[in-house]
């Protein structure tokens, strides 16, 4: 692609985002797609969706990924999480994650929500073993979707409510990310994997000695990331760690090579990665995926795991914080908001579908029984959160 047509293409994301709004705009545009999603997947148009993002590649350039959901999954999505690593590296050297005052109560508030979910879900499945490698489903925040839905609450709430959840989902996807590299990785080839440990020991190389230059960056984060797939690693690891190579001291014209890249593909990653994505990935056949009996301990666990497990551990963090003087609430908040809040932490969608299809590979009727749970609660968790905002907020 010629440097104009980039240029064209850059622009015509931008203007996108501008006009959908910004950050809220890619929850509300996320919530269109997953509401697309289900109705082709339950609409006579089911098996040609299905066919789109399943039927075999025979000639894709990389035989690991043979289809176009395989793509989206381990190829696109490594872009999303690349940018994840660059607004956690950011957050913590000069964000709102750089001074302990004041990540202790997001770190906590996220530690909190993520062990009570995961705890909720554990109990509900207790006694079905087959069914508790999905602990981690609940677990995580989707902060597009839930900053969409503060904007629908509108401009009354305390600023510090919005900052709070935005860190709070910040140490989330951090998270999520270490279960994904510890818990959801089999069948290691030491060979590849070595091959990936000299790739990103050359990336630390060229920030340590002052290379400011995106390409030798660029290039190393497709090797990294081509190593990581084929090691047994997942391969979107391989963009969390591309973006922690990435220098965030300025160069000689002042700038930033982490805020620029950040800069630049934020809006693809959120009005074209994550869409493609929830496109992909949210629609379930809903007679099909409807279990009976005892098989509902999966969409249930996953379910009750969102809505109340995220609500009561941030609340729990929250309040024993407070009650300790470990670290005060958000500045100017009441505690329903504060309840409020924590129920929109339950709004997992993105990160939660991504864990539910490394939970259960090969099992495709589990991953519809998840995919089903996470819809639901996070449909769930989304209104309570938006209800009781707006009842707390100020009248004008």
């Amino acid at each position: 692609m010629t440097k104009g047509r980039r240029h064209a293409v850059s622009a015509i994301i931008d203007r996108l985002a501008m006009g959908f709004g910004g950050e809220a705009g890619a929850g509300l545009l996320l919530m269109l797609v997953a509401g697309l999603a289900l109705a082709l997947a339950n609409s006579p148009l089911a098996a040609a969706y299905h066919d789109v993002f399943h039927q075999r590649i025979f000639n894709s350039p990389i035989g690991k990924l043979d289809t176009l959901h395989a793509w989206i999954n381990d190829a696109l999505m490594a872009v999303f999480f690349f940018v994840v690593g660059l607004e956690i590296k950011r957050e913590v050297l000069g964000g709102e994650l750089a001074h302990p005052a004041q990540r202790r109560l997001p770190v906590l508030a996220a530690v909190f929500g993520m062990i009570a979910p995961a705890s909720i879900f554990l109990l509900v499945v207790k006694g079905r073993p087959e069914l508790s490698g999905g602990w981690a489903i609940p677990a995580a925040t989707d902060i597009a979707f839930a900053v969409g839905v503060i904007a629908l609450v509108g401009k009354a709430l305390p600023p510090s409510l919005r900052l709070f959840l935005l860190t709070v989902a910040i140490v989330d996807d951090l998270g999520a990310v270490l279960i994904i590299a510890l818990v959801y990785t089999s069948g290691i080839d030491s060979g590849w994997l070595a091959a990936a440990a000299l790739v990103f020991a050359l990336l630390v190389a060229c920030n340590v000695t002052g290379v400011r230059h995106a390409a030798p960056y660029v290039i190393g984060a497709v090797a990294l990331w081509y190593c990581v797939l084929h090691s047994g690693l997942h391969a979107t690891i391989a963009g969390v760690l591309a973006a922690l190579s990435i220098p965030f001291a300025l160069d000689r014209r002042g700038e930033s090579l982490l805020l620029r890249m950040e800069h630049a593909l934020t809006p693809v990653s959120a009005y074209l990665i994550v869409p493609l994505f929830g496109l992909a990935n949210a629609g379930v056949a809903i007679p099909q995926a409807l279990p009976e009996g005892s098989a509902l301990l999966l969409p249930l666990g996953i379910a009750l795991g969102l809505v109340l497990g995220k609500t009561a551990g941030v609340v729990i963090a929250v309040v024993l914080a407070e009650w300790t003087g470990f670290s005060p609430r958000p500045a100017g908040s009441s505690w329903a908001q504060i309840w409020g809040l924590s129920a929109l932490c339950g709004i997992g969608f993105t990160m939660s579908l991504f864990i539910a299809q490394l939970a259960f590979p090969g099992q495709p009727a589990l991953i519809e029984e998840a995919k089903l749970g996470v819809l639901c609660g996070s449909i769930v968790a989304g209104m309570a959160g938006f209800i009781a905002l707006r009842l707390s907020a100020p009248r004008g």
